[in-house]
């Protein structure tokens, strides 16, 4: 099957690792794949794949949304009409693009998919305000015109139908994540820090990750000097932050890794994965360390309480993280028996739900499902 992925390369975020692992698994799987994205010159993420690539033109990019150029529009199209896919898959990027590209797709005859992957609050929570806010209530009028829209979580899914998403357009198919790649494994990490116990954060340093609830909760726990916290990540609170909490309390800032070996040596390595947001989609960070075998706590936020329910991980409360937090810590660094257990339970929980291979498969099928619904589509509208 040929396949037009238009999502980002650049700046590193959840939508970046998003695209490289799909794509790479579907070429893995004999499709090949045309990527269009808003180029930048910039090192990019390790482990991307080989494939045709074509720059959309853009004004200002972030980690949260682009803007693209008047003449985006027209290289997107020409691009699609010469590269004559089968199917179009948009990994959202928060774009004006995104709400001109189903009226692309028509123009050209070409089945159109989605993945909507912005964070939310939770579980019968309020929508947060500001970006995500405004970003699902100006998005819901138009995911309608899209042939399918893929989101992570069946609680997601309920959200958009409030919003007024038809739910036969929506299709529930989780983050996924190498289970081969990403699993427990021997790491010479504690030697380097000098740890007996190795806690680890592992996302951006901004206010909707909550990381300062964490540092404080660390803090405040007065954990051993054979404890470390480690940072990984960067982001426009690391200035603010990095100053107040050092390694005089165990804390160690290792700024955001391009190496996903050294990722993955981290998180073999460590003992216990900390997820202290306050909204998310479904944390890629947060599986990667569950299939690595760490014991993880996260906030119920997005559909990471999803992930950890029935025993896979610890779910903390928004409301309260950082009081949890100075309960569980100390816990966590003297009861190693405990953590080995939920290690355990969280790789087996990836196991069952989020292995890549069968999300990659989730998805064959739904291009074959919505390309065969195509001549009913046209009729219609005939």
């Amino acid at each position: 099957m040929r396949i037009a992925w238009i999502g980002k390369k650049s700046p590193f975020c959840g939508n970046v690792t998003y695209s490289r692992e799909i794509t790479n698994a579907l070429l893995d799987r004999g499709h090949e794949v045309s990527f269009l994205h808003f180029a930048q010159e910039e090192s990019q993420p390790d482990n991307w794949p080989n494939f045709q690539e074509v720059s959309l033109p853009f004004i200002y990019k972030s980690q949260v949304y682009t803007i693209p150029t008047f003449k985006a529009t027209k290289v997107l199209t020409d691009s699609l009409r010469e590269i004559k896919p089968d199917i179009v898959h948009a990994s959202l990027t928060l774009s004006p693009l995104d709400f001109v590209l189903p009226e692309i797709c028509e123009q050209l005859n070409l089945p159109l998919i989605a993945t909507f992957h912005t964070p939310f609050a939770g579980k019968g929570a309020k929508l947060i305000s500001g970006t995500q806010f405004l970003a699902y209530q100006l998005y819901a009028p138009f995911l309608g015109n899209y042939d399918r829209v893929i989101v992570f979580s069946q609680i997601q899914r309920d959200l958009l139908a409030r919003l007024g998403v038809p739910e036969k357009n929506v299709a529930v198919i989780p983050n996924g994540v190498d289970i081969t790649r990403y699993s427990p494994g021997s790491s010479d990490v504690k030697t380097e820090f000098k740890a007996e116990r190795l806690f680890v954060y592992q996302g951006r340093i901004a206010p909707e990750k909550n990381v300062e609830a964490l540092l404080r909760a660390w803090k405040q726990s007065e954990m051993g000097l054979d404890s470390k916290l480690l940072i990984v990540g960067d982001g426009p609170l690391k200035p603010s932050l990095q100053p107040f909490y050092g390694e005089e309390s165990g804390i160690i800032w290792l700024g955001f890794i391009a190496d996903e070996a050294r990722r993955i040596d981290i998180l073999r390595g460590a003992d216990v994965f900390i997820l202290p947001s306050v909204v998310e989609g479904l944390s890629l960070s947060l599986l990667e360390a569950m299939s690595s075998g760490l014991a993880c706590l996260a906030t119920d936020v997005g559909a990471d309480g999803e992930v950890l329910e029935k025993g896979a991980g610890v779910i903390l409360s928004t409301k309260t993280v950082r009081s949890q937090l100075k309960t569980l810590l100390p816990l966590f660094q003297d009861h190693p028996e405990l953590t080995t257990v939920l290690g355990q339970k969280a790789r087996k929980r990836v196991l069952e739900r989020y292995d890549l291979s069968k999300n990659i498969t989730m998805l064959e099928k739904l291009y074959t499902e919505v390309l065969n619904q195509k001549p009913i589509q046209i009729s219609r509208g005939a």
